[in-house]
């Protein structure tokens, strides 16, 4: 029986080949590329059928007019449905005093320009409620793959001052691990400071658009590397 000896690994280098280990970070701030608004339709009445049909009639119309926006407008959604019965809170047995219905829609714009101006007319909808807009970058946004790039540029830059502080150069890159990259959530985990909020419009006369200005979104890459240098003359 024989046992076979494993080559004993250096990871901090040797004599003859000094490790070097750096971190490349990199921020950036960056215009957004997308907004996102969400609208609460409700309705309530004292039949449910009636409700339904209140409910169903603004939400057409708020559909219909986040479309009229045309290529401004990304993506609409539909998200949750309700329509709640309203129990009396006197008397005996389960009587329903009221109904009340809601619609969430979620719509996403490219043109922030045509924003301000939807934003406005939305909330001007009868019990038509309004949140954001919550700006982001989108997934495959060119400013994730620069921050990265940059990143990396960090750090060997930082590698190579490291060396020439010892008198000597980099000899070849061993490793590099990406450790992520980092903005404002896309899921939008909240609304951008000067948020606009609006309920319950229904003036007749016209509403001047919101001037609203995007928020800059914050970028972050941060990339590990190690490097071997050539024995310095220490």
């Amino acid at each position: 029986m024989t046992t076979e000896e494993t080559t004993p690994t250096t990871p901090y280098g040797t004599p003859e080949a000094p490790r070097l280990a750096v971190r490349g970070e990199a921020h950036l701030e960056v215009d957004p590329e997308i907004a996102r608004i969400g609208i609460t339709v409700s309705a309530r009445g004292t039949d449910r059928r009636d409700a339904l049909t209140d409910l169903t009639r603004r939400n057409t119309a708020v559909i219909d007019l986040v479309k009229t926006y045309g290529e401004s407008v990304e993506r609409v959604e539909t998200g949750a449905f309700s329509i709640t019965p309203e129990l009396t809170k006197r008397g005996k047995g389960e009587r329903v005093r009221t109904y009340h219905g809601r619609v969430h829609i979620t719509a996403e714009l490219t043109d922030f320009t045509a924003l301000g101006e939807l934003t406005t007319r939305v909330a001007d909808l009868e019990l038509t409620h309004i949140d954001g807009p919550w700006w982001a970058l989108r997934p495959d946004s060119p400013a994730h793959r620069t921050a990265r790039q940059q990143a990396v540029k960090e750090a060997v830059q930082r590698a190579r001052e490291y060396a020439e502080a010892l008198g000597t150069t980099l000899a070849a890159l061993v490793e590099i691990a990406d450790i992520g990259a980092d903005n404002t959530p896309y899921g939008f985990g909240g609304p951008a400071p000067g948020m606009a909020r609006a309920a319950y419009g229904g003036a007749p006369e016209a509403v001047p658009a919101l001037d609203l200005e995007p928020q800059r979104q914050s970028v972050y890459a941060q990339v590990n590397a190690r490097f071997t240098m050539n024995p310095p003359q220490l």
